[in-house]
């Protein structure tokens, strides 16, 4: 297993916004090679020890929130440690762990909020999405309204085995790649 250092250095050292969300197939296989293995003892439970720092927490939630993403992208793995990032993340800011990180970094403990299909947990995101820029926070917004909306995430639904309603699959021919 890499360490937490690992992880901060290739997310944000080694890449940018423009990897992190851009969803290109270089991306996700050069975080394959690397992190594969240590997705799976994060997964596992076996990370508590990085939750010694704020950084180590914040790699924990990188890795299960988003590396989750990267390696099963399309599949419900993507979506399967979506509680723990989530709890881990409630941990952090109970802790206070998530202001001692700088701007850019902290937001990424808060991205279990947006991808939660909770209306009570979108409703907290976009509270502490409120300190980003306008464009950041619209996108927040755009993850709580369709959770309003639906209750989930209907571009999720293949993925998890659920069928769409009528209502969601005009939703998503109109999102277009805009997946909320």
């Amino acid at each position: 297993m890499r360490s937490a250092h690992d992880v901060i250095s290739f997310w944000f050292v080694e890449h940018s916004k423009d990897d992190w969300f851009d969803g290109k197939a270089e991306f996700d296989t050069a975080l394959s090679q690397r992190f594969a293995d240590t997705h799976r003892h994060v997964a596992l439970g076996e990370a508590w020890q990085w939750r010694e720092t704020a950084e180590g927490r914040l790699a924990e939630i990188i890795v299960l929130d988003q590396f989750s993403r990267q390696l099963h992208r399309g599949s419900s793995d993507a979506f399967a440690q979506d509680k723990m990032a989530l709890a881990l993340a409630q941990e952090a800011i109970a802790a206070g762990a998530d202001q001692t990180l700088e701007l850019e970094r902290r937001m990424f403990v808060y991205m279990p909020f947006m991808h939660a299909e909770s209306l009570l947990i979108q409703e907290e995101g976009v509270k502490l999405f409120g300190q980003f820029d306008p464009d950041l926070q619209k996108f927040m917004t755009g993850h709580h309204d369709t959770i309003a909306r639906f209750g989930r995430f209907p571009f999720r639904n293949a993925a998890l085995g659920r069928t769409s309603t009528p209502d969601e699959l005009a939703y998503m021919k109109a999102q277009g790649d805009r997946a909320f």
